[in-house]
């Protein structure tokens, strides 16, 4: 019975044919569904040579449509760490009534189609809309104009930099900053030097996920943009004008830009989950 009692447990592993099936089907999925539909676009960008996919992207509505998703995203991106970094903080540190629905509300964009996202804010900024006829009476343009495709991508953006803060801050607690306010450090030099530090890589990697997010939105941006060529066409929506008016080479050229991009931002990601791995893995990245 002793011997019994003490036997270290059975190890189950599961046959090496097993193993081997579901590997394969793994691999033959993301072969299938990931890999063949990016080597597809890139190959279609450079049928006619590197020379043509070149002079499509130079082309003014070309540039302008890279300039405004660039500029959109810089601008998205820090507003949406400041507000998901606020977010988080109250949410982790703090114990408050409505805590739940805050919580709700930061998961709202995941829920709601970006279409529906897009068209709630034309029901709103629109010449027709709730706030419309003040808006005209003060000159301001906020649907099919640049600031309505910038308000569609930080709502689209908005849960990813606080989802990626709230579970380390909430594993973190509230020890440390409260050490440092005991020892005279103000609030803005106690997040300085304890809160982002601690929290830094969780942040870069939500900017990260913020970034591929932000270029590549097109449900949402489309309904409030009105696709103004050279105005308010942002890259995907370019993409799909081009694509219709079958210009291959200038829709491929410019797919594979944008594909570029977010393939930039994965292989940074990556490379933090490399470099760092051990940090991440002490607030839960993996």
């Amino acid at each position: 019975m002793a011997d019994h009692a003490f036997a270290p447990p059975r190890v189950i592993t599961e046959p090496r044919a097993a193993r081997l099936a579901l590997t394969t089907v793994v691999i033959a999925l993301t072969a299938v569904l990931l890999l063949a539909p990016l080597a597809v676009v890139f190959a279609e960008a450079l049928r006619d040579g590197a020379g043509a996919a070149l002079t499509a992207l130079v082309q003014p509505e070309a540039r302008s449509a890279i300039t405004l998703t660039v500029t959109v995203a810089a601008i998205a991106i820090p507003l949406n760490a400041v507000v998901g970094f606020a977010a988080a903080w109250a949410i982790a540190k703090f114990d408050f009534r409505g805590k739940a629905l805050l919580i709700s509300l930061i998961d709202l964009p995941f829920s709601v189609s970006p279409v529906v996202a897009g068209l709630a804010l034309v029901l709103l900024y629109g010449s027709h809309g709730l706030f419309g006829a003040w808006l005209q009476a003060h000159e301001i343009r906020i649907v099919f104009a640049v600031p309505g495709i910038l308000l569609a991508t930080l709502f689209i953006t908005f849960p990813f930099i606080a989802r990626e803060l709230i579970p380390v801050m909430s594993e973190q607690g509230r020890a440390e900053e409260e050490a440092a306010l005991t020892l005279g450090a103000s609030g803005w030099h106690m997040v300085r030097t304890v809160t982002l530090p601690n929290v830094r890589w969780a942040l870069l990697y939500g900017v990260l996920l913020c970034n591929a997010r932000a270029m590549g939105e097109f449900g949402a941006v489309a309904v409030v943009s009105g696709k103004i060529r050279g105005q308010t066409t942002t890259m995907p929506i370019m993409i799909e004008m081009l694509y219709n008016e079958y210009l291959s080479t200038a829709a491929f050229s410019m797919a594979a830009l944008l594909a570029a991009l977010a393939l930039l931002t994965l292989a940074l990601k990556s490379l933090l989950e490399w470099r760092h791995a051990d940090l991440l893995a002490a607030t839960r990245r993996h």
